[in-house]
């Protein structure tokens, strides 16, 4: 099951508060998601390179 949120979630999810930000809130909270989308994209590399990582040491250990 994923954990990942879908932009669809984060849709239905915006609260009244932040349809009714001004420029500068909305500019701020435009601002992090952009940031949260870094970090996620960050993250799956940082996950495919320890995985690309384990499987390449499982296989020279398993050669030796």
């Amino acid at each position: 099951m994923s954990s990942e949120i879908t932009l669809q979630q984060i849709a239905e999810n915006i609260t009244k508060s932040i349809l009714n930000a001004n420029d500068k809130d909305i500019e701020g909270f435009q601002k992090i998601l952009e940031e949260s989308i870094k970090l996620r994209e960050s993250h799956r590399s940082l996950q495919k390179l320890v995985k690309d990582y384990s499987t390449s040491n499982f296989i020279r250990a398993k050669s030796s």
